[in-house]
């Protein structure tokens, strides 16, 4: 984060945009080399295998390495930059704190279809209809006129329901009520809680009019 920021609009928009970022990260991030696609096996291949990969080469093992990523329990916990692999382009960020949880649909800890990948929405042609979820806990402070302001900031965010509609940037349920605005194509963001007392920001920003539970969205 930028040692001086001026006004919370700017702030706002820097975290919405780490979210959408993060999003990314995790879907390159957790990728391993690319294979050919496999068809389902009948034993799924284990990270306790050693078997499997992450996008560096390194094999990926049970706990938590040494980027924060916990493949097995579907857990990030590190620095922002931490995600990327502490890349030269984020060194701006490398001061916010970042945590990630996501299910199976999301990123699976097995390889059931052979490819050598861990698995991505199992049995559905995409995201879309899959009930994979992500949320993202960021934290971090920068200094406004001399004050240090300390900020956070929550979002859940789901796979759109197979039969919902897009429609101006925004998810709705096939009966048309709001399931939240769309983030990388295929998702909807249900909730956003940011706290910031310089910004005059606290508490909820956004609540899905549909329904901001995490397991709503299963098939």
């Amino acid at each position: 984060m930028p040692a001086e920021c001026k006004g919370s609009v700017t702030m706002r928009r820097l975290r919405v945009g780490l979210t959408v970022m993060t999003v990314v990260a995790l879907a390159i991030a957790l990728a391993a080399p690319a294979l050919a696609k496999g068809k389902p096996v009948d034993r799924p291949t284990t990270i306790q295998s050693g078997e499997l990969r992450a996008s560096d080469g390194s094999v990926i093992t049970v706990g938590f390495d040494k980027w924060g990523y916990n493949y097995q329990g579907h857990l990030f916990k590190g620095g922002y930059c931490d995600a990327y692999r502490d890349a030269a382009w984020c060194q701006a960020y490398k001061d916010v704190d970042l945590k990630m949880k996501w299910n199976d649909a999301w990123l699976s800890n097995v390889d059931a279809d052979g490819d050598g990948l861990l698995d991505r929405h199992f049995g559905f042609d995409s995201y879309i209809g899959s009930g994979a979820w992500i949320t993202n806990h960021m934290s971090g402070e920068y200094v406004l006129d001399g004050r240090t302001c300390k900020w956070n900031y929550f979002v859940k965010i789901v796979a759109a329901p197979a039969d919902a509609e897009l429609t101006g940037g925004v998810w709705f349920t096939a009966g048309g009520v709001e399931i939240g605005p769309v983030i990388w194509g295929q998702f909807a963001i249900i909730q956003e809680v940011e706290n910031d007392k310089c910004a005059g920001v606290h508490g909820m920003q956004y609540l899905s009019p549909n329904n901001a539970g995490l397991g709503s969205y299963m098939p």
